[in-house]
C-alpha cells in the first residue's frame, strides 16, 4: 500500500493522530503494551512483532495493526525501521 492510500484508510477508520516512527538498526523493545490502538504502514526497513509465541515480520508496504493494551515485543532489522502509524 502507498502512503496516500494508507492516510485515507486511517482517516476513514477514525485514526486522528498520525506520526512517523523511526527505530535504530538491530534494536529491540521488550514486552510492552500501548494504551491506544495502532495501525501502521512500513516505509523503510523491517520490523518483527512478537505477540506470545507468534512473530510476524513486516517490510515496506506492509501494514500491521495492534489493538489497545496488547502486550508485544519489537525487533528492528539491520537497517532499522521507519513507519507511519495512526493511533486512537
Amino acid at each position: 500500500m502507498h502512503r496516500d492510500e494508507f492516510l485515507a484508510l486511517l482517516a476513514s477508520e477514525g485514526f486522528r493522530e498520525v506520526v512517523t516512527v523511526t527505530r535504530e538498526p538491530k534494536g529491540s523493545m521488550d514486552a510492552h503494551a500501548h494504551p491506544f490502538e495502532a495501525k501502521a504502514l512500513i516505509l523503510e526497513g523491517d520490523l518483527t512483532i512478537r505477540i506470545g509465541d507468534d512473530a510476524n515480520t513486516y517490510r515496506p508496504g506492509d501494514i500491521f495493526h495492534l489493538a489497545t493494551n496488547i502486550e508485544h515485543s519489537e525487533q528492528y532489522g539491520p537497517e532499522g525501521v521507519s513507519y507511519l502509524v495512526g493511533r486512537k
